[in-house]
This record gives C-alpha cells, structure tokens and sequence, in this order.
C-alpha cells in the first residue's frame, strides 16, 4: 500500500541562495546621460549682430553624416541661482528624446548664463522684451547651425522649458525660413520686480500670436510651483484668440511640481506621445531610429502590495530588506530590482535608472525582475496566487485538511520560509511545499500532480487560501 504521506518538499524550500545584496545611491556623472555618444561639441556662436555677444552653445548629434532635422532646445532657468552660475543645458530628456528620433540637437546658453556674454535686462515688467531679444540670438545660433553640411535647413523645430518655453514663442515672431513648429514646456518668465506677471504674460503671448503663423504645441500642468492654471490658460487664450495656432496639453498634476515636467523619466509617458503627433502633423520626423538614446521605460503599478510593505517584497534576507527600507526613503526617480538567487538593489537618479539597474543585474550573471518603481509596486507574479479566503488563520496547522501528523509538521516548517511560497494538499494526504526559485507557485502544484490527484492550494505566502466550503 503506499504510504499517504509523500514528503516532497523543493529543495529551495530549505537551501535560500543568499546572492549579492547592493544599493547604488544618487547617480553620479555617468549616469545622467544614455551610454550611446552624444557626439557632443561645445562651440561659442555670435549672437545678435545689433548687440555682440559670444554664446557658448551645445552641439549633440547621433552617428552618422547627416543631414540631419535640426531640434533647437531653449533652457530654462532656476530663478535661484545666478545665470552666469547655472549649468551648462545639455542634460535633458528632451534633447535625448530628439536624438532617438535621428535630429541634431543644439542647446544655445542665452546671455549671461553659463559662460555667454552679455547679461538679460530685467528690470519692470519686460517680458516681452526679454523674449523677443533673446529670439534674435537663437535665430544667430540657428543661422549658425545651417551653415553645417550635417543639418536639413528645412525641417526645423524650436522648442524650450520655462523660460526656455517663453523664448521659443518669442522666436515665433520672426518666422525663420525652415522653422516648422514651436513646442513649449511650461514656458513664462517672472521678473521680480514685476507685480503684473500674469497680465503682461497673457498680453504678451497675445501680441506674440499677431506676428506669428507657426503652429505650437504647449505643456502645462496643474501643480506648477513657477506658473499656476489662471497664469497658463490666461496665456494660452489670449495667444488662440489672437489668431496663434496652438495645442495646448493641460496634463494635471505631475509629481510634487509640474514645473518639472522634463525633469523626470516618470514625465515622458505625457509627453512624448503629443510631441510624436504634433512632429507627425508638420511634417516633421517622429519615428524612433535611435532606441539607444532612450531610458527604458518604468512597468505600470500593479499593486500587489503597498510600497512600504516590506515584508511583502519577495526573495529577500535581512541584508535585502534593509536595502529595501533605505529605497523607501530615496528621491525620485527610483527603481528596486531582485533575482530569485537573492540579489536586492535599488537604482537611484539619473537618466536611466532601470536600464542602469537591468545593466547591473547582467554583469553579476543574474536575471533580474522590477518590484518597485518610484513609489508604485510594480512586480507581478508569475503565476497568479488564488484569492485569499477566510478559512482559517495561516498558523493553524490543525485546520490543513488531510495532513497526518508528519504532514503538519511539514506545514509548520513551511511557515518558517521566506516568501514567495506555495503549500498545496492532495486528498490522499500528500503535500508540497515550494518556496523561492523562479515561480514557487506553479512548482508546487507541478510537483504535487505527477504523482497525486486532486491536488489544491492550501496557503500561498501568508494567505490560507482554501476554499471556505
């Protein structure tokens, strides 16, 4: 007769393959930018012939001879620091995101910031004035660039962030030959001795439209620290109305501060798309030839636990629940990643946190999987766990259904291992239990039916997951 009890238990419900454990702070230089080349030059490019100035101007462009369609992105500025103190513009999703798309990317530095000469002449409010002289010098950039036997000097596009955004709509009034779109992240100015800011904006933008017949696609969200919705949509009416051919994509709320809209990986997913039609719209290039350029894109929620559940993320020892912890209080932008051996990392900052994280991962010869990213649990499990039930508590092991005594004292040591875990029962008393490994849940009930009927789930994790009837 054979005996109802089978002891079968996977051997990785008792061998836990500790692995490497490690947590990379805050990205460093390296990791601010895609690992494909820039093909970076800095030059220095006259600016407005009728007032003199040297401006120091970033060149990024993919391999290849060109010609290449020319993307001009106009910085914005932080209104805290000095202009002549700010770093040189060059970082940015935006200029990443053109060069997948095959475009020359030039990053002028408007004067007085970062090494251009000159300085901007804020004084009341001027920010028509402001916008409209530092046109002049973006159109001296462009006229600078077209010159290059690499750049198509039809198929243009100026678009900036903030002030950047400000200075792009002013560059609209001069309707530069080739010059197919604007496209305006957040863009205004707010000079500080200026208490009108909303007005003269919105009268502004609207003597901008009379002048201008290139379409323009904006941005704008509704936590901006920098300019608010009545700020923005004051603006953007004012322009329409005035005849401007615009788009406006009101994205709502976005992180701790819209403003920053190009800050964070986390925004592309709003963006890139509307840009991708509007390039599409004016017959500009939209399609991706240049993947390298991009960061790899973070996995929706999935809510398998809450973020601060710490016991719930999987495959961990002690030393990769601490890693896990310390994630939990990072900045964003954030990815945790784990392998079945053991590994527990976290990926802080930077352009690409997750393709830096899945980089990593390969290196150490582990097959790494997303749990966390920024503040959503985003891991899935292989197999889906049956829906927890109310059958019994989990450490009763007298409530198992078909166990003999050696079988509860399996179940007892099941409850001793590390998550993820499956236990499952067979009528004829036989058991498995199944912890760690690739997929614990599907090993289990596997096992448990090459050689039993009628195999169930008893617990998966924590959870009794018995049927109540």
């Amino acid at each position: 007769m054979t005996h109802p009890a089978i002891l079968r238990l996977i051997l990785s419900a008792f061998i836990y393959t500790i692995g490497l454990n490690a947590a990379l702070a805050s990205a460093d230089e390296s990791n601010i930018a895609p690992i494909a080349s820039l093909n970076e030059e800095v030059v220095n490019v006259p600016g407005d012939a009728q007032s003199p100035a040297m401006l120091v101007v970033t060149i990024l462009k993919p391999d290849g001879p060109g010609p290449f369609p020319l993307a001009v992105m106009n910085h914005g500025a932080s209104g805290t620091t000095h202009p002549e103190l700010e770093p040189r513009y060059y970082h940015t999703n935006s200029a990443y995101y053109f060069l997948s798309r095959g475009y020359a990317v030039v990053l002028p530095m408007m004067r007085g910031f970062s090494g251009s000469q000159g300085k901007q002449r804020a004084d009341g409010c001027v920010q028509e004035e402001l916008g409209l002289s530092n046109a002049k010098d973006i159109r001296a950039v462009i006229d600078y660039m077209v010159t290059k036997p690499y750049i198509d000097r039809n198929q243009i596009v100026v678009a900036g962030q903030s002030f950047g955004g400000w200075n792009t709509l002013a560059f609209g009034t001069l309707n530069y030959p080739g010059v197919k779109g604007l496209i305006n992240f957040v863009g205004g100015i707010a000079v500080s001795n200026c208490t009108a800011t909303q007005f003269v904006l919105a009268q502004s933008a609207e003597r901008y439209a009379t002048k201008t017949s290139v379409p323009s696609l904006w941005f704008y969200g509704d936590n901006d620290s920098k300019f608010s919705p009545p700020v923005w949509q004051g603006m953007f009416d004012h322009y329409t109305s005035a005849g401007g051919r615009a788009q406006l994509v009101a994205f709502g709320r976005f992180m701790t501060d819209s403003h920053n809209l190009l800050g964070f990986p986390e925004g592309m997913r709003i963006w890139v798309p509307k840009v991708d039609s509007f390039l599409s719209s004016i017959g500009m290039p939209n399609a991706i030839t240049h993947p390298e350029y991009l960061p790899v894109e973070f996995p929706p929620a999935s809510h398998y636990a809450a973020i601060d559940d710490v016991n719930a993320v999987p495959y961990l020892n002690d030393a990769g629940r601490q890693t896990y912890q310390k994630y939990l209080t990072e900045p964003l932008p954030k990815v945790f990643v784990f392998s079945t051996k053991g590994l527990a990392a976290s990926f802080v900052g930077g352009f690409d946190p997750l393709g830096r994280a899945l980089r990593a991962c390969q290196q150490h010869r582990q097959i790494c999987q997303v749990y966390a990213a920024d503040n959503d649990v985003t891991w899935v499990r292989p197999t889906p766990a049956p829906i927890p039930t109310n059958f019994a508590p989990i450490s009763d092991e007298s409530a198992v259904p078909y166990l003999t005594p050696a079988g509860r004292i399996g179940y007892e040591k099941y409850l001793t291992l590390n998550k993820p875990k499956a236990f499952v029962v067979a009528p004829d008393g036989a058991w498995t239990a199944s912890t760690q490994g690739d997929d614990p849940i599907l090993s289990a009930m596997l096992t448990c039916k090459k050689t039993h009927q009628h195999c169930q789930y008893y617990a998966v994790d924590d959870s009794v997951v018995w049927p109540v009837k």
